[in-house]
């Protein structure tokens, strides 16, 4: 018998739906203003406080109830409700990241050729580069200057602010171009993003486009041509996110994957008081670029949490409790999957592919190949997801990656993992994954986070 693909909206009550489409406005804001991890932090902090968090040092002690964040580097984020039971019982964990494919400037960007300045960039995760040429850029980020001060650039998202492309052939000359594989169309060194084209008023300076940009940067931020050297500037496209179809049930915009987990997974959490087991929702860096750094998940950024939540609880044989605690755990996987595609529909296979619309899909494993880089989770733990979302009534669907050769991808699970705990891949299916401009449908964000509350409350 064929498994039957149902429509999540169909489970939803009419006030569910209004709701539905009520936390998406929500959500659709939140993707708008976080085109960073550092701005997605920032925004997270500010709600966390709103909703009674303090950061760990405000503790001398932590009880039941208790509310906490800790900020890594300004770049990646855990937070936790304190639960009834001890630590060492395990936590419920929901894991995702914060950062999203983009292009980040390299450090001596600026140069001048015919009359046009342009930046020079590095690409950050997996793109197609030909899909961030002419396309409206927004900058953010900052810059540390000679003397140690911080400088904050957001520059593109305003109406009346000044946006940033990367140009293209027009087909006319595009003959050379148009016959090359579409992975060769653009190279990375061709992500050279226009930033200027008005020369300095004196005529007997050398490279007068440049020479204007520079006073005019220095004289809005402070900032001189050396300073880019300790910058983090990123280039994400411009606008905000939005409503996608007639009947406003999709949503459009940059950064979804992964940033529709970190929303789902933290409002979940704000409906959390006085949880069983400890609740934490982790939001990391660097997933798109393999997890590596102090931020990424390679890092031992859960375990010092943990430990400092040990600590504050009073508890002895420190090492012994942390790593009891973190074998016993539960978690999810927090991420976005492939979405089956009708005008793509050769790469999945459509009996094993999740479907927009579907409800939040459990994906057992994910990888390449022969399932390279994955926890794979255990049958009675897929098995355990099922019940809590299938008692709660929550619309879920199972999806891979893709067909198994065609290509692949991995997560933050296999980190969480390597602790001993149970843990399995849990997010919204997208379409464009990847792109400027990646598509959710409306109920399964609205799954997502009802299934992460869930499981919180589990």
């Amino acid at each position: 018998m064929e498994v039957e693909k149902l429509n999540a909206w169909d489970k939803l009550t009419p006030a569910q739906q209004q709701q539905a489409h009520q936390f998406a406005t929500g959500y659709r804001n939140f993707l708008t203003q976080a085109k960073t991890e550092r701005q997605a932090v920032k925004l997270v902090i500010e709600a966390v406080r709103e909703h009674g968090f303090q950061p760990l040092e405000a503790f001398s002690r932590l009880q039941q109830g208790d509310k906490v964040y800790q900020s890594i580097y300004g770049k990646a984020l855990c937070l936790a409700v304190v639960g009834e039971h001890p630590i060492e019982q395990g936590f419920r964990i929901v894991g995702s990241h914060m950062d999203a494919p983009r292009l980040d400037l390299k450090p001596n960007p600026i140069y001048e050729e015919s009359g046009l300045v342009f930046a020079k960039t590095h690409y950050y995760g997996g793109v197609k580069k030909y899909q961030w040429a002419a396309v409206p850029l927004a900058l953010h980020g900052i810059v540390i200057t000679a003397e140690g001060k911080t400088v904050n650039i957001s520059l593109g998202e305003g109406a009346d602010e000044p946006v940033f492309t990367i140009t293209d052939l027009l087909p006319h000359l595009a003959k050379d171009q148009l016959d090359k594989k579409i992975r060769e169309a653009l190279k990375g060194e061709d992500l050279n993003i226009l930033v200027a084209s008005v020369p300095v008023g004196a005529q007997n300076v050398k490279a007068r486009v440049k020479a204007n940009l520079l006073e005019i940067l220095h004289k809005q931020y402070g900032i001189t041509e050396e300073d880019f050297v300790s910058a983090e500037l990123e280039a994400v496209p411009a606008g905000a996110a939005r409503q996608v179809g007639f009947d406003k049930g999709l949503i459009g915009g940059y950064g979804q994957d992964d940033r529709a987990c970190v929303y789902t997974s933290l409002q979940a959490l704000f409906d959390i008081n006085h949880p069983k087991m400890t609740s934490i929702a982790l939001f990391a860096d660097k997933e798109e670029t393999g997890s590596a750094g102090s931020t990424g998940m390679k890092s031992n950024l859960l375990e010092d949490f943990v430990s400092e939540l040990n600590a504050l609880m009073g508890n002895k044989f420190e090492q012994l409790s942390v790593r009891r605690a973190l074998r016993r755990s539960k978690a999810l996987s927090a991420d976005g999957t492939v979405g089956f595609d009708p005008n793509f529909p050769d790469v999945v296979d459509k009996y094993n592919t999740a479907s927009l619309g579907g409800g939040v899909v459990i994906s057992k494993y994910s990888g390449v190949g022969g399932k390279n880089d994955t926890s794979d989770a255990s049958a009675e733990f897929v098995g355990e997801v099922r019940r809590i979302f299938n008692q709660a009534n929550i619309a879920w669907q199972s999806g891979e990656l893709g067909k198994v050769d065609q290509g692949g991808g991995g997560t933050i699970a296999q980190y969480m993992a390597r602790y001993g705990m149970e843990v399995v891949d849990c997010g919204p299916a997208m379409l464009s994954l990847h792109s400027p401009f990646e598509l959710t449908s409306v109920v399964d964000i609205y799954s997502c986070y009802r299934a992460y509350r869930e499981f919180f409350n589990y």
